[in-house]
């Protein structure tokens, strides 16, 4: 066979009765759940920052990084729920390169599979415990959703997933707002129908069981530009881009129509000191149409302790190993910014 079945996994009812988190997160994430779905339902008209590394490769430097953004959540509150993001599971276009956490607790070592699941729910338990923020992290695989559903606090389906019928389906079990990004070919259509197919009910195999899901009311669309036939990023997030989506929103009669804008990827063209001029320039938009306003609840900001990128191994503290990212010092004060504009 061409598939070697190494070692069985513990099922997550086993990992969370070993690694258990405490009255603590429970709290918080009940409390900022509700927050995060009255924005998203429209009950409240703070704006949502989903920022922090392109990949949480190491605990200590994205905890010292978290914890950094609950500082500067105190001082944007009244406008702003800053959700942090911390990614450990990493799409890659060719299947080459560091696949994040999950699969290697530490970088520079060769792949841990039990070891990387330990590693991702200790660190978002830790994340919520030190922050007082719940955090998003990205549904690459379905199946692992479970190790993390008694922490998580938003879900993000990447644009190579999204037309996938299992990530539809297991979106619409979850409880949390899942965003569904357009794929990487820019097809707005597609990301509509894995909106539509996350809000309503299925039943459907998972982990083994027949399951029934309720239906995810708050899945909604993500933006992040996209690439073209000879491989050209392009944007998605001007003015005309968000009107066409609010246009193709109200046709689909979809539940609480909302708009997550990512700032980086194709939008920036991967270069990550766009973010600021982007995420001004949405503002701006928003400043100008009221159906905008109404439709976009915050943004996606790539964000890490130093600015750009580095390759494994290099041991610099707190900068990226995948994509580059804005620095702390640009980031903080993004954030300040956009508080004052809104």
């Amino acid at each position: 066979m061409g598939m070697n079945f190494s070692r069985k996994l513990p099922i997550p009812k086993e990992i969370k009765e070993q690694f258990p988190i405490d009255a603590k997160v429970v709290s918080v994430k009940e409390n900022k759940d509700k927050e995060l779905r009255d924005i998203f339902t429209g009950a409240s008209d703070k704006f949502v920052l989903i920022i922090g590394p392109c990949s949480a490769d190491n605990e200590d430097s994205v905890i010292d990084y978290v914890t950094r953004l609950a500082k500067v959540q105190e001082q944007v509150k009244d406008k702003i729920m800053i959700v942090p993001r911390i990614y450990t599971n990493k799409p890659r276009t060719t299947g080459e390169g560091y696949m994040g956490m999950v699969h290697q607790p530490d970088p520079e070592k060769k792949e841990d599979l039990i070891g990387g699941i330990i590693s991702v729910r200790k660190l978002h338990a830790r994340a919520v415990n030190e922050s007082g923020l719940i955090c998003a992290d990205e549904m690459l695989y379905p199946e692992n959703g479970r190790y993390l559903d008694d922490i998580l606090g938003y879900c993000a389906i990447g644009a190579r997933s999204v037309e996938d019928q299992q990530h539809r389906l297991v979106a619409s079990g979850l409880t949390i707002p899942v965003g569904m990004k357009n794929p990487t070919s820019g097809d707005i259509s597609v990301m509509l129908n894995s909106i539509k197919a996350a809000q309503v009910p299925h039943t459907f195999i998972y982990r083994g069981w027949d399951v029934t899901t309720t239906g995810n009311d708050t899945a909604h669309a993500i933006l992040r530009g996209y690439v073209d036939s000879d491989g050209k990023s392009h944007a998605n997030y001007h003015y005309e881009d968000m009107i066409q989506l609010f246009d193709m929103y109200q046709q689909r009669n979809l539940l609480n129509p909302a708009l997550i804008v990512d700032t980086n990827h194709a939008n920036s063209g991967k270069k990550p000191l766009e973010q600021i001029r982007i995420a001004k320039e949405i503002l701006h938009s928003c400043r100008h149409s009221d159906d905008i306003k109404s439709m976009v609840k915050g943004l996606m900001i790539e964000s890490y302790i130093e600015d750009g990128a580095q390759k494994i191994g290099e041991g610099v503290y707190g900068k990226s190993i995948t994509d580059p990212c804005l620095g702390w010092e640009k980031s903080e004060r993004l954030i300040l910014d956009l508080a004052d504009l809104l």
